[in-house]
């Protein structure tokens, strides 16, 4: 089974394409014009294993919020278009990961609903040149589309850049968790209903 997508999403804001393999190595490449974003997507890629490009062309000249959101959109739903019928798989993951004081916890569950729980405080409203309100928009974006659902924690930290980087490394670790195949679900999509 091959699990890849590729995406084009276009408005007038925002003009977005992503190729993703779920069962990659990690190798990434972007292009947005954002590049603290570009670094935390890239913690997906490698922490998931999930080869992924993105190009993204947006209105950054009001701000980065189209584009931020839109590239989660756009994620999304490539994520779920890859993923399949999720037959065999184990549907849930988590991961708790650390970057010096900072600790975060993400768990998610391949549902077909979209839910978002995201209780994360940052000290500064800024990191960088970009909006941290931002991270929710990019997973409220991502979890519309890609019909999951997602609880994202700060437990502890401090440092900006390094509350965002445990968050977005536990993402990626997390859905990889999820995505694996589970040998003893013998092929059968982990669900009492029968479907996801």
């Amino acid at each position: 089974m091959t699990r890849t997508a590729q995406v084009e999403r276009n408005t007038l804001e925002t003009q977005i394409s992503v190729e993703l393999n779920l069962d990659g190595t990690g190798v990434s490449e972007f292009d947005t014009g954002i590049p603290f974003l570009e670094h935390m997507l890239d913690q997906i890629a490698r922490h998931g294993l999930i080869d992924l490009k993105i190009k993204a062309v947006g209105d950054l000249h009001i701000d980065a919020h189209h584009t931020v959101e839109d590239i989660g959109i756009t994620l999304g739903q490539a994520f779920a278009k890859a993923v399949g019928d999720k037959k065999g798989i184990y549907r849930y993951g988590h991961a708790y990961v650390p970057l010096d004081e900072a600790l975060a916890r993400v768990v998610i569950d391949l549902s077909g609903r979209p839910g978002l729980e995201m209780h994360v405080d940052f000290r500064r409203a800024m990191i960088g040149g970009f909006d941290v309100d931002l991270f929710h928009e990019f997973f409220q974006g991502f979890i519309n589309h890609a019909a999951v659902t997602l609880h994202i924690d700060r437990i502890r930290g401090e440092n900006a850049h390094h509350i965002a980087e445990t968050i977005f490394k536990a993402f990626g670790r997390a859905l990889r968790m999820a995505l694996e195949a589970d040998a003893r679900q013998g092929g059968v999509i982990p669900s009492t209903k029968g479907s996801l």
